[in-house]
């Protein structure tokens, strides 16, 4: 059986290093892993998503729609975007946390007020402010650490060596606020 992740966000919000962490753990894990990553126009806050696909064997990176067993969104219009690859009886992790698009800051669009209760209409959905919590541990730049700690909780997946893995792939200065963040997002998750 192969379990599908999909990670979705805006360019700059670390989508793509939480998505490789996983990747990292869950190949530690002895699992077949596939990845495949999207940039857009990431550098200019334009949509990030990377599917992430493990199992005994996997022979594709690609979530089809409704194909994706999680989806975790950074942003909640890209969660909203998104939505359709999520499975029936799929979860959602979702950021409460707005990045207005090009077309809302040049006022030719709105960004709507209800998009939190859509999500949760249609799918089963954890929200987390990890905006929030990565101010909380005084780095806002760890709320994509936040989300993969949620995500690996939901996954069932939290008694890997995700403090290691950390250790291994961030930058030293960064690593304790980094473990710290995971450990929230963990947490975060009932």
């Amino acid at each position: 059986m192969t379990s599908s992740v999909l990670l979705v966000g805006v360019g700059g919000q670390g989508t793509i290093l939480a998505s490789k962490l996983l990747t990292e753990g869950l190949m530690q894990a002895g699992y077949d892993v596939k990845m495949s990553e999207i940039h857009g126009m990431s550098q200019r806050g334009g949509a990030v998503s990377s599917q992430v696909r493990y199992g005994e064997q996997v022979l594709s990176p690609v979530i089809e729609l409704g194909g994706a067993d999680i989806l975790v969104s950074f942003e909640l219009m890209e969660a909203l975007r998104w939505l359709e690859y999520l499975k029936p009886a799929g979860r959602l992790i979702v950021n409460d946390f707005k990045i207005a698009p090009m077309p809302v800051v040049s006022s030719e669009a709105v960004y709507s007020d209800n998009i939190l209760a859509q999500l949760q209409a249609a799918a089963d959905t954890t929200v987390i402010d990890a905006a929030a919590i990565a101010r909380e541990l005084g780095n806002p730049r760890v709320m994509n650490i936040v989300l993969l700690g949620a995500a690996v909780k939901e996954l069932g997946l939290a008694g890997l060596g995700w403090e290691q893995i950390i250790r291994d792939n961030v930058k030293p200065a960064f690593t304790e606020v980094n473990i710290a963040a995971f450990q929230a997002g963990l947490a975060a998750v009932q």
